[in-house]
């Protein structure tokens, strides 16, 4: 981007920033931003979303982690979205379950879908470059988590630059019972060969294996921390952040009314219900 330019890209970003902001408050819809003369970069697309999480900040609301999208490769040709992106999760979003089961609302949610997901609970700030290993011992849990994703654009159609502005379409997070990760030394293997079922109302709907996501979800750990400190390097995991990594399964739209649940292949994490409500 040129001097010249700037002035132009930044008032484009603040702009689409508030609009989006406006969306998520209303949930509401908005036009892609791809769509636009110009376009849209993935450069600019994370400039409004530090624009948003500037905004967010200033209005009380705090950071508490990270999710990570599109890493099921799976899905990717049914969206047209072929790389991960990431965005801030919220204090006004995330909810560490006491138990089993929560409740979601609708309220506030622009086509909201629910993914079964893999979340983690950081001990210490990670690094690029860091092995499989090195990443563990940054880990103080892991826990099953549902994520409800929803976006500002008609349809779930956009590309990849368009979902990053989008909050990286989360919507909501709920972290299962936290598991400490210290005594598992197979941490890795285990969770890409962990096979999940989804079901709704009784009836399963999905069935997927952790490997799918990037090879795992510690894999897919690994990929977003390398993936942030290259293309935003000024947002960073820290210590006590919370981090989801992607849906096992494609994303299932939501009603009211309706009781998923999962069944998990290992022990050590609990299975999860949500109950829906309007």
């Amino acid at each position: 981007m040129s001097g010249a330019d700037a002035p132009h890209a930044d008032a484009r970003v603040e702009a689409l920033a508030r609009q989006l902001l406006a969306a998520w408050d209303g949930a509401s819809l908005v036009d892609v931003p791809s769509s636009a003369p110009g376009g849209l970069s993935t450069a600019d697309a994370y400039a409004v979303g530090e624009r948003l999480r500037a905004l967010r900040l200033a209005r009380g609301e705090r950071a508490v982690g990270w999710k990570i999208g599109f890493t099921n490769r799976g899905i990717w040709p049914r969206y047209g979205v072929y790389q991960p992106m990431w965005a801030p999760v919220w204090n006004t979003t995330t909810t560490l379950l006491d138990g089993t089961e929560g409740r979601l609302s609708l309220r506030g949610l622009s086509q909201p879908r629910i993914e079964p997901e893999v979340a983690f609970g950081f001990a210490s700030a990670p690094r690029a470059g860091m092995s499989l290993d090195e990443l563990r011992s940054c880990l103080a849990w892991v826990a099953h988590a549902f994520e409800i994703v929803h976006t500002h654009y008609a349809d779930w159609r956009f590309t990849a630059p368009d979902t990053a502005a989008d909050f990286a379409l989360h919507g909501r997070l709920f972290v299962g019972p936290r598991v400490a990760v210290d005594a598992w030394p197979t941490l890795a293997e285990d969770l890409a060969a962990l096979r999940l079922e989804l079901a709704c109302d009784g009836q399963v709907r999905d069935r997927g294996e952790g490997r799918i996501v990037l090879d795992g979800p510690l894999h897919a750990l690994k990929a977003m921390v390398e993936a942030m400190a290259a293309t935003t390097p000024h947002w960073r995991i820290a210590e006590g952040d919370v981090v989801t990594t992607g849906t096992i399964t494609d994303a299932w739209p939501l009603a009211a009314g309706q009781r998923w649940q999962t069944h998990l292949s290992n022990d050590r994490l609990s299975p999860l219900a949500l109950v829906v409500e309007a």
